[in-house]
Order: structure tokens, then sequence, then C-alpha cells
């Protein structure tokens, strides 16, 4: 493991420590600027590339390029929006082999991306501390995902491959006022391509080791009349990087077997009217995750048969018993008409519905021993409308809109623990109905002086079904033996609402240096606990329990930023200093004392406080050197739990204190059979905390051995490096040229548990880890034509 002792060299790195949001670079081929959408996910490319002659005679003022986004919904140079906001491009997803959110993590500052425990389907996005962890459909994300401007409702479903994924944004801060609900960290946009019209495409084959061998295809159809059609599919294969004993309920884990269909769309039906069509097919058939037996408690009564598997190391080799499989099927429409209504006026809907069939299965205790393994089987739909206003007038800026939402989910998790002693039905739906107005107007008072002033109005409407039952012994094999606590029939229903302004004043001190302040609110729903289960309390206190809802978790944001260039455009600097105050908070306790859950509980009030770099060097002609940095101090003011204050004996969840990511990206070398171009790309996180459990351990003051302990699923200290060489652009034919590069990732082979579950004290303090992948490594051709 590389380990940095002093972070603060960060930040003297060529002069300038960067945007990640990697601007288009000079040598990538530009899109018509007709398809530039108008919605929160576009980026102009730079002007198309030089020829190689004319390149060499401007090598000495090659710049970083120009960015522009909307993310307020119109065209804004990246550098002039008072926003922390992060761009990538579609030449640098390729280079640094991202496909899907889970692959996110570093690439914006302070963003941490994992795959929830035992499901490599589920994500868990954090931003600022901001993070939602349970994989259950009845909670929502803390930072909202969209694809094609389609918010993704729930965390399940949300790893699959982006076929013909384009562009990412990734927005710090709550996004309350134009995303709304569930962006209280932050919103991100992954942006898939656009049809040309013009017949043509990329085909490439990867192979590497552990069996993976991915197939891709991007194909565009020549236009015919009003429309302009494209394809993609992929297939994403590899064998478990752990395998298992003879004996097991599956040939191996940890394996990769996913496919992906897109179709987009386009047709022209005015001069004025232009109506986008998205289709997203996604199928993952997969063994699922190895939950390996991380420690247990001598004390345990099952602690000799589990011991010899318990291991701090991370192994390639398991014996488990119960079922393990993810069966995902995904499957996406979305509908988009936008209309040039004149007088610099665009009037525009985005319609959607997304379906969810989720089937997975896991052992919990990473034995062969039958001790806990559970299901989690999920129908989940959702449909979405948004009318959106854009235009300007003068000197005035305006954006507004209306936005509805609905989804409806069922979910059925049996779980079964000490050799089928304790079986739990445990089952749960939920429903919700959303809707917002909402609107941002910005006024530039002097010729360098904007403010802009927003609000939403969010109300929802949710509901709750619930069956919760349990068996113990001899009478779970017996028709009838189920008694329940929580018995079919049971509902709760709630209501939910949320002002959520925005203010900015923005600042342009140069033509190179653009200062800003902003004051955000932002909120993540209130919910009902639909997993709740307690066998040691009574059937009201249950209900009770599931009948009450927790509140709504809001937050106030203060950010200062600027955003510079030097030497011409060939260095940039971003910074931004915030501070979050976070009211009733959303904590995730996990409990064992029914079926393994998770409860919510607003425990309180939190300030989050950070600073956040980004920058971005090209020394000399094709090298670009860039990095970003986030400091995050997170502490609680209030933390109730059971009534006692216990805000200075609690963990404060997924915010690492420092973390930081350095990029080398290098056309080293130009020649008439190619061009070549190496990447490394290194990721730093120093450790953090899992879950808001006590800090104390045994003998130490506050200890209390009723419950976990934070130490236990504290993840360490960790760096991952990338490397990628590839020689790019090699003449195959007058309208062919191919690619080839060899990679690897995590070259350094380094283990760490990313995530784990403790099942605490009642469960023997069984713990379970899931480890990051090891070295993989592998060659990649691509024809494009």
């Amino acid at each position: 493991m590389v380990r940095v002792k002093n972070t603060s060299a960060i930040l003297s790195l060529a002069g300038a420590i960067s945007i990640i949001a990697v601007p288009v670079r000079a040598d990538e081929t530009p899109q018509p600027a007709a398809q530039v959408p108008v919605q929160a996910d576009a980026v102009t490319p730079a002007p198309a590339s030089p020829t190689p002659a004319k390149a060499a005679e401007q090598g000495a003022t090659e710049t970083l390029g120009q960015v522009v986004v909307t993310a307020q919904k119109r065209e804004q140079k990246l550098q002039d929006v008072p926003i922390a906001v992060t761009a990538i491009t579609a030449k640098e997803l390729e280079s640094r082999g991202i496909q899907d959110i889970a692959d996110l993590s570093a690439l914006s500052p302070g963003l941490q991306v994992e795959k929830s425990p035992a499901n490599g389907s589920i994500s868990q996005v954090a931003i600022r501390g901001n993070v939602q962890i349970n994989p259950a459909i009845y909670w929502d994300t803390a930072v909202g995902v969209y694809m094609d401007g389609v918010y993704l409702g729930k965390s399940q479903g949300s790893v699959f491959d982006v076929v013909d994924l384009n562009r990412v944004e990734v927005l710090r801060g709550p996004q309350g006022t134009l995303y709304g609900r569930n962006t209280i960290g932050g919103a991100i946009n992954l942006v898939t391509r656009k049809p040309t019209g013009v017949f043509g495409g990329d085909a490439s084959v990867s192979a590497g080791n552990y069996g993976s061998h991915v197939e891709k295809l991007s194909l565009d159809l020549p236009k015919v009349s009003i429309a302009s059609i494209s394809l993609g599919v992929i297939s994403d294969r590899r064998d478990g990087w752990v395998n298992t004993t003879p004996g097991s309920s599956t040939d191996n884990l940890n394996n990769r077997g996913n496919t992906g269909l897109r179709l987009a769309a386009n047709f022209a039906l005015t001069r004025d009217l232009q109506a986008d069509y998205r289709f997203d097919k996604t199928n993952i058939d997969e063994n699922g995750e190895f939950g390996q037996l991380y420690s247990i408690d001598s004390g345990f009564s099952l602690y000799p048969a589990l011991a010899p598997y318990a291991s701090k190391d991370r192994q390639t080799t398991a014996s488990v018993d119960a079922p393990s499989f993810e069966n995902v099927h995904t499957e996406g429409h979305s509908l988009t008409l936008t209309w040039n209504a004149g007088g610099n006026n665009t009037l525009k809907s985005i319609s959607a519905y997304r379906h969810l069939d989720s089937r997975d299965a896991a052992d919990y205790d990473g034995s062969p021993t039958p001790v806990a393994a559970t299901q989690r089987l999920t129908k989940y739909h959702q449909v979405s409308q948004e009318l959106q206003w854009v235009g300007h007038l003068d000197r005035w800026n305006y954006v507004g809109g209306l936005y509805y939402f609905h989804d409806d989910g069922y979910t059925n998790n049996p779980q079964t623990f000490f050799f089928g002693g304790a079986q739990y039905d445990s089952q749960y739906g939920t429903r919700t109905d959303a809707w917002a107005p909402y609107g941002q107007v910005d006024y530039k008072v002097l010729d360098n002086l904007t403010l802009t002033a927003g609000v939403r109005y969010t109300e929802e409407l949710k509901a709750l079904d619930r069956i919760f039952g349990y068996c113990t012994g001899p009478a779970c094999a017996t028709p009838g033996g189920y008694q329940y606590l929580i018995p079919q029939g049971t509902h709760a229903f709630g209501r939910f609402e949320a002002f959520t302004p925005s203010f900015t004043a923005a600042y342009k001190v140069s033509e190179n240096l653009n200062t800003y302040f902003r004051f955000a609110e932002g909120f993540k729903s209130g919910g009902f606990n639909g997993e709740f289960s307690d066998v040691t309390q009574t059937s009201e206190a249950n209900i009770t329990e599931t009948k009450t809802p927790f509140q709504p978790e809001k937050q106030i944001t203060f950010e200062l930023g600027e955003k510079s260039s030097y030497f011409g455009g060939k260095a940039e600097l971003n910074a931004a200093m915030f501070l979050n105050n976070v009211r009733n908070l959303q904590e995730s306790i996990f409990t064992g004392n029914g079926a393994a859950s998770s409860t919510i509980r607003n425990a309180g009030q939190a300030i989050v406080r950070g600073i956040e770099l980004e920058g971005a060097v090209t020394p000399v002609r094709g090298t670009r050197l860039s990095a970003n940095y986030a400091y995050l101090d997170a502490h609680y003011n209030s933390f109730r739990d059971a009534d006692q204050q216990v805000k200075d004996n609690r963990a404060f969840v997924h915010a690492p204190r420092n973390t930081f990511n350095l990029v080398a990206d290098s056309k080293f070398l130009r020649t008439s059979w190619g061009t070549f171009e190496a990447l490394a790309d290194y990721a730093y996180t120093t450790s953090y905390y899992l879950y808001p459990y006590q800090l104390s351990g045994p003998g130490a003051q506050g200890y209390d051995k009723n419950k976990q302990v934070a130490g236990n699923t504290r993840v360490k200290s960790y760096g991952l490096l990338n490397l990628r060489l590839a020689l790019n652009q090699i003449p195959l034919g007058s309208s062919i040229s191919g690619d080839v590069a060899v990679w690897a990732r995590n070259v350094t082979n380094e283990a760490v548990a990313t995530n784990l579950i403790d099942f605490g004290p009642g469960f023997g303090s069984l713990t379970e880890a899931y480890f990051n992948d090891p070295r993989t490594f592998g060659i990649t051709g691509t024809v494009h034509f």
C-alpha cells in the first residue's frame, strides 16, 4: 500500500490541482451544435482537432480546452458556473475504464461509490458525508443518479453497464431547487451518446485474466427521413476470482455476467420540435459476492465451528452452503420533447418509465455451516414526468418546471438462521407519489456580478405494506408454525413536504478568475422502517414501530468557491469551501433482534465542513496532469440513542478525512502508424467508518456490551493504482482506424475490505467482509468505422 503522510504536498502538483471535470481536448471529435441537449447533462466539445502538422505548430500554445455544461438547465462555461461541478468526457471514460457508477469513485473530490454488501448491482454513493447505505427499496438515496435526464429512483439495480456512456457530470452539494428530493449530497448525471445520422460506429473486444471477455458494439445508422438512430450492445463475462470447495452451493463467487442493450432515436418532427426516445435493457446473471467471515466472538456458541473460516486477509477460496445468486433485469424508456418556442424560450417534456426485477441470495456466515442465509426478491417500477421552461431576456435568465414521480415496489425477504432453527417471513411493499413546482432566476446586476435565486416546493405521499412472522425449532416444519408479530394487512401512510430555496452571488474578478458564494437547502425524504422486527417485543410494539415514520433529513449548505485559469489556459484551479448544517439526521442502525435488518432513526444534528480542490495543467503538448483533493471534518452536534445524548461516542459514516486522485495522461509518441498514449490513475482514501456505532471499545468509558463497536467495521486507508498503455488511431483504411490498449487495474494488488456487516453481540459479533477485486489486467482492441 502506498501511504501519503503529508496530503498538503498534493496541493502543489505542477502548480495547480485539477478539475477532473475533464474538458474535451483538442484531439476529440466534436458533436454537431444542434445536438447539445438543454438539460444538466451536456458537455460541448472543443473545435475539431487540427492536422498533425498544424498541431505541431500549435504545440507551444496547447490549452486544456473549454467545457460547457448545463447544470443549471442552460448552457454555461464550466468555469462560469457558480456550483461545484465535475464533468468527464467519453475519452476519459474510456481511458479510465469507466462503464457504470460503481467505477466513479475519486472521479470528483470526495465522491465515494461502493457496491452494497452481497450484491454487485446495488450502489452506495456518498458525497460530502451524505450517504444512504441500505439497499431496501423503501429507502431513498442521498445522491440522485440521473440517466439522460431521468431520475433512477432506487439504489437497487443502479449498477449496470451503461452502453454508449458518453459523459458524466457530478454536482456536489444539495441540488434541491433544480433537482429536488434525495439530492441532499448532490447529483450524478449519466449521459449517453446521441445518434449522428451518419453510418459509422465502434466495435471492441477485451480479454483479461479470470477468463474475462467483453464485447461491445456501437452503431449509428444513416438518417432516414426525420429519424436518426443508434444502437449499442455489450456482453461482459468473467469467472469468479473466489473459487469454492467441493460440496459448496455454487462453483465460484464474484463473477460477472452482464448483457446490455441501448436504443437511441431522434426525430426532427419540425424545424422547432425535436423528439428523443431512449430505451435501455440490462440482464445480470451472476453467482453473487463472497461474504467472507472476518471475525467472531470467541465466546459465541458456534465459535469452534466457524473460527477456522475467519480471516482478515482477502481469501480466494470459499466454502459456502447457502444459495448464492444475483439475477437482475432492468428496462427503461424515456421520451423527451423539445420545442423552440421563440423569443429565446425552450419548452421541454421528459416522460419516463423504468422497471426492475431483482432476485438475490447470499450466505451471510462465509462458511459451510448453515448459520445465516437470506434471499431478497424484488419487483419495482417507476413513472416520472417533467415539464421545463428555460429562457433568457436581456440581463435575465430563468428556468421553471413541474415534476411528478410515482413508484411502486414489493420485496419478499425470507431469512434462515442457526441450522434452520430460526426462520423469518419478512415482506414489505412501498409506494410513493411526489410532485413539485420549481423555479430559478438569475439577474446580471453588473457586468461582473450576477445574483441567482430559486425555490422548489415538494410534496409527497408514501405508503408501506408490511408482513413479519417467525418460527423456531420444530414449529418451522409444521403448517401454521409461524407467529406473526406484524400480520398481513398492516399498512402505514405519511405525507412529507419541503421548501428547498437557493441563493448565489457570482462575482467575476477578472477574465480568468470567477468567485461565488452559494446558499442552498436540500432534503432526503422521510418514510417508514419497512424491515423493522424485534422478537423481544410484543406484536403491538412491532406494529407501532412500523407505522411510525422517520422524518426527512434536511440540510443547509454555505459554500464559497473560485474557478480560475492560468498561463493562457494551460492550467486551471478550482476550489470550494463548504459548511453543511444537517438536521433530523437519518442514521441506519443494523439490528439483530429479529430478522437481519436496518432501522432508520432521526438521530439528531451534525456539522460537516470541507475543502475541495481540482486542478489540471498541460506542461507539454499532449500531456495532461490532473488531480483532485477533498478534506472532510464531520461531527455530531446531537445524537440521541434511547433518549441518551451520545454525540461524542458515535462514529460519523462514510466521511474519510482525506481523499485524493492523481492522473497523468500523455500522448508521448506520434507516428505515421498511430499515437502512443499512457495513463496512470491513482486514488487514495483515508480510513472511515461504515456504521454510526459506538466509538468506545471494551473497557473504555461509555462502552455498552450490547451494542456494536464502530471500529469492527472500519474501512482501512488504501490506495488503488490503474495503468493503461495504448496505441491509438492506427490507420486501417480510408475511413477505418483502430486502437489497441493493454491495461491493469489495482496494479499493486491492494486488498481491502470495502464493506462489512457486524451482526452484533446477540449474534456473537459475527462480522463478514466484502473485499475489492484483486489485480486484473487485459488487452482491448477497438475498430472505428
